[in-house]
């Protein structure tokens, strides 16, 4: 849950610039030892999805999302949904589960190549 000083101004809502294929894929491949964070059920993407993924996006940067099989919303309609509510890059996804990937502000952790 978000905490009730942070208000929806204060999110960035489009990440600056694009990811370059190099840096989805180098994404891509730190991600895959991931394990996903977030869970999306039967209620699909809602408001509470969405702030469980920002706050999470807050600490690790690189977040894998999963889809339950309940979860009545594909993968290729929640990860464009997701990334855009939390202002995230939509880094990739396989099966039922979604990449996305927010710079931190001030403590950067994951290096990306170069463009």
């Amino acid at each position: 849950m978000r905490p009730p000083t942070m208000s929806d101004e204060s999110r960035e809502r489009r990440p600056k610039g694009e990811l370059t294929g190099k840096q989805r894929r180098f994404l891509r491949a730190a991600a895959h030892h991931l394990d996903p964070l977030v869970r999306v059920g039967h209620e699909g993407v809602t408001p509470e999805v969405a702030d469980a993924v920002f706050e999470t996006l807050e600490r690790h940067e690189l977040v894998k999302v999963k889809l339950l099989e309940t979860s009545p919303i594909e993968r290729d309609e929640a990860g464009p949904r997701l990334a855009e509510a939390c202002g995230a890059h939509l880094v990739g996804g396989v099966g039922r589960v979604i990449i996305l990937y927010r710079r931190h502000r001030s403590a950067p952790q994951v290096a990306l190549p170069a463009r």
